[in-house]
């Protein structure tokens, strides 16, 4: 779940202006029902391995040109599948790094995975943190804060308990809805889902960790919330030139104070969050009452943690839990409605598990296959994370039959993996039914990895799942989400007149202003089905 730099695209105000499909809009009916060619054969039967140095290289000018020249920059996911075209599985990139596009050498690096693997990633975060006393300190110290975070979070009969929690917030996020329709210009106009989804990400992630409501999905949102909101938007827009930038220019330049400044405001709030509970917990402690609660509770109940610990932790699964969930859905949602065939399964498999007019609940979801194929599948095509990184510490390793030396810095092509027509047929189609366990092959599981390998996969995993779960089968048993192109939008509310009254249209026009999803380091502006494309 945790980006490398899980960014989002921010106005100039402050305000989120989140990951989403071009301009396009959403229609909700209530009640209705390439090809590789390597230059570079791996050879893994030859007595001595071949070194880096046999590889392929990307030049720093290379790079250059086409990071400015021809537009990359912006589009780094689709650099991979060019370079792979190029170069072929492996090849040495223009920034000091092995690039890995193959699944195979993909399962590879990851099954050689250290004890405590290194991403090589989030140097910033970490800075802060260390700044500011809340490092986590040796590889064996992460290691064991992370097992205690995992004991409640990545079970699955774990992350159930937290079914109800998040089904209050998925109620309010469709009276929002809703509410927004009816007080529109027109009557049936919602503007900028993908700005309500990522409210309701953060609705939902702070339920759980904080055990109370921030006010999200209010009609105004509490003073405090929106500072929050601010201070998060405020350290992901200046942290790209923070990254990029050299540090003796810190000083001189306002990106450095602009960035701290952001994340103070985020532990501000988290702090009194945190210390409210911890108000509330030493009270009961005080009378000999029994001490209750979910997730923070447990984590402040335990001896075994620090309260720096709980601090630093906290933030940061906060920060992780919000893009994931609230990009997913909403590349879930526009897919559905360029494949009404996959979304019409989809209502059919809610409405047989879901008795009429009632909530579906967290054990019911995890008996809906295809609605879980539809979010593998969502997460595929438009991964939040379309890249990061793996350092092999501890020792030289072979990998594809070439001899690396230790500490050296591989990049994970995941978007290009995940577009492979030898892993995934028809690639660039949206096919839930791939995921399904019907008797059919299904694709190698390292072909698709959003949630990360091993000790490094997300701990939040099986929260963001529930969410997206939850969420997508009640829109799904309530609406009809359909697409439509901007230049339609106002012949459709031209026509809207004609139609029943008892059809209650929701036209959800998707930020129209940015074709945009920014993730790791760098703006990703992930392409969309061509308007006349036949589904």
């Amino acid at each position: 779940m945790a980006a490398r730099l899980a960014q989002s695209a921010v106005q100039r105000s402050g305000r989120w202006l989140l990951p989403c499909p071009r301009a396009a809009a959403l229609v909700w009916t209530r009640g209705a029902g390439g090809t590789s060619s390597p230059s570079v054969a791996l050879s893994v039967s030859q007595d001595k391995p071949r070194t880096a140095e046999d590889l392929p290289h990307v030049s720093f000018l290379e790079l250059l040109y086409r990071m400015v020249f021809q537009g990359y920059y912006n589009r780094l996911h689709e650099l991979q599948v060019y370079e792979k075209q190029l170069y072929g599985p492996i090849y040495r990139g223009g920034l000091k790094s092995v690039s890995l596009n193959s699944v195979k050498l993909l399962e590879e690096i990851l099954r050689k995975d250290e004890k405590f693997p290194s991403r090589g990633d989030m140097s910033l975060w970490t800075e802060y943190r260390d700044m500011k006393g809340l490092g986590y300190g040796p590889f064996t110290e992460w290691y064991n804060l992370r097992a205690m975070l995992n004991k409640r979070m990545l079970h699955p009969k774990d992350s159930v308990q937290y079914g109800g929690v998040i089904n209050e917030v998925v109620t309010d996020l469709l009276k929002r809805i809703y509410y927004l329709r009816q007080n529109s210009p027109t009557g049936d106009l919602v503007t900028n889902v993908s700005n309500e989804l990522y409210r309701f990400s953060l609705e939902g992630i702070s339920s759980i960790l904080f055990e109370s409501r921030i006010g999200c999905l209010e009609k105004e949102i509490p003073a405090g919330t929106q500072d929050f909101i601010d201070s998060i938007a405020q350290m992901f827009s200046n942290s790209m030139a923070v990254m990029v930038m050299p540090k003796w220019t810190r000083n001189l330049l306002p990106y450095w104070g602009r960035y701290i400044a952001g994340w103070e405001g985020i532990f501000k709030f988290a702090g009194k969050l945190i210390d409210k509970k911890m108000e509330a917990i030493q009270q009961r402690v005080d009378k000999n009452q029994e001490v209750e609660g979910e997730y923070l509770t447990y984590l402040l109940s335990n001896t075994q943690m620090t309260s720096k610990e709980v601090y630093g932790s906290i933030a940061e699964l906060l920060l992780a839990g919000v893009d994931t969930t609230s990009n997913t859905l909403m590349w879930a949602m526009y897919l559905l409605s360029r494949y009404p065939e996959a979304q019409d399964t989809l209502y059919k498999e809610v409405s047989r598990c879901v008795p009429a007019d009632q909530i579906p609940s967290a054990q019911e979801v995890m008996q809906m296959p295809y609605l879980k194929a539809v979010i593998k599948e969502a997460l595929r095509m438009y991964p939040v994370v379309p890249m990061n990184a793996r350092i092999i510490t501890e020792k030289d390793v072979v990998i594809g039959g070439y001899h690396f030396p230790k500490k050296t810095v591989f990049t994970l092509c995941h978007y290009a993996i995940s577009h492979d027509e030898k892993t995934f047929p028809e690639p660039w189609k949206f096919k839930p039914e791939r995921w399904l366990r019907d008797g059919r092959e299904r694709p190698n599981p390292f072909g698709s990895i959003p949630f990360g390998f091993g000790v490094r996969g997300c701990v939040g995993r099986r929260i963001a799942e529930l969410e997206m779960y939850l969420s997508l089968s009640r829109v799904s048993d309530n609406n009809q989400v359909s697409h439509m192109a901007k230049n339609k939008l106002k012949d459709f509310q031209a026509a809207r007149s004609h139609t029943e009254k008892s059809c209650l249209v929701y036209h959800c026009f998707i930020a129209p202003a940015y074709d945009t999803i920014i993730s790791v380091t760098q703006s990703l502006s992930f392409p969309c089905l061509p308007d006349n494309q036949a589904v």
